[in-house]
Formats: C-alpha cells, structure tokens, sequence
C-alpha cells in the first residue's frame, strides 16, 4: 500500500503537533501513553478526520481524498457497524484495487508495531479505536 511522502509528512507534522508531553513522549513522540480509544483517535485520527470524526481535520483541507465522515460508517452499511471490517481497515487497509491507485489514509496497524513490539498492547490500541468508533455513529 503506498501513502505519498506529502501526506505522510503532512500526518507526521499534525501528530507531532498533537502529542502530548509525557516520559514516553519524550521518548518517541509518535506514541501516547494512553490506550484509550478516545485518546488514540485524537492522537492520530483527528488530524485528518477532526476532532468529531466527521472529516474536517486541520489537515483535511491538503489532501487529495477529503477524509470520511467516521460517525457515519454504520448508515453507509444499513445501520450496522461492521466491527471486523473495520478492526481489518485500521489494521491493514482496504484491499487496494490497483486501477484505483493509493490511498492517502495510513494503515494504523504496521505504524503502531513499529512503534511497540507488543502484539497484544497493539491489538488492545486497534479494538478500543474501534470501539471508540463504534461509539461516535450517528443515531
């Protein structure tokens, strides 16, 4: 899956803008001491999606795809919020269709593996993010 060295360093600059100022921020400022899913989206998915999920992040405005509305995934699949789905999209990205090119969205989880080598802290940052985003759908 390819990302575009702009909107890469465009993601990287918004988070570390956003980090907060801990030991462990100190020590990698791409990582939050919280595991929280409503700490993590506004780590790193407010950025793109803003800070309500609905797509209009500061850095919405620089990249090619408007982000999606995050609050609206569950309408888009007839009212149902498809968990697997999308613990495998923040995990792995979409299936990438070569005719559709790349995506500009970065897939969560080789970047938090890069950033803790334990595979079940991983795993509880991937389902509390997508609890939290279970939790923010529209009614």
């Amino acid at each position: 899956m390819k990302t575009s060295f702009f909107t890469t360093g465009v993601l990287v600059a918004s988070v570390l803008a956003a980090a907060p100022l801990s030991a462990q921020h100190a020590q990698n400022p791409l990582v939050i001491d919280s595991m929280a899913g409503p700490d993590l989206f506004q780590f790193y998915c407010a950025p793109c999606h803003g800070r309500d999920g609905r797509g209009g992040g500061p850095v919405a405005a620089v990249l090619k795809t408007p982000p999606a509305d995050l609050t609206k995934i569950a309408e888009r699949r007839a009212g149902t919020f498809p968990r697997a789905d999308i613990v495998g999209f923040v995990s792995e990205g979409p299936a990438l269709i070569p005719a559709h090119g790349t995506i500009d969205m970065p897939v969560w989880g080789p970047i938090f593996r890069s950033l803790d080598s334990s595979e079940a802290r991983i795993r509880i940052r991937i389902d509390n993010l997508v609890s939290y985003l279970e939790s923010i759908q529209a009614k």
